[in-house]
């Protein structure tokens, strides 16, 4: 009798032990990020401010936020250059029609902070 106990308690602590060695082994899933809504039209920023600001380098970047002007939306980013020895932000309004992604326009306001 005590040789059959031993041997199911050697059994289920083997299968309790396999049971939680193989739950290491599954695959572990990464969280998907979803694309910003505004990523497009960051890249679009970036791309503007880099041809009115050739000799800069962007070393920070915010989105501010979106906002509507009547009919049309406007993307708002905030853009941090240096160029040469001067640091400098540079705030882009992207306004665009939603429906169509049409750009009306896209406008430039160089701040200190």
């Amino acid at each position: 009798m005590r040789k059959v106990i031993s041997a199911i308690t050697v059994i289920c602590i083997l299968m309790i032990g396999s049971i939680s060695f193989f739950s290491l082994w599954e695959p572990i899933q990464a969280q998907e990020e979803a694309i910003p809504s505004y990523a497009k039209w960051g890249r679009m920023a970036m791309k503007e401010t880099t041809k009115k600001y050739p000799n800069a380098q962007i070393i920070d970047y915010l989105h501010v936020g979106k906002k509507t002007n009547g009919d049309n939306a406007v993307e708002q980013f905030k853009l941090w250059l240096k160029e040469n020895n001067r640091e400098f932000g540079v705030l882009i309004d992207i306004e665009f029609h939603p429906d169509t992604d049409e750009v009306i326009s896209v406008n430039f306001k160089e701040v200190n902070q």
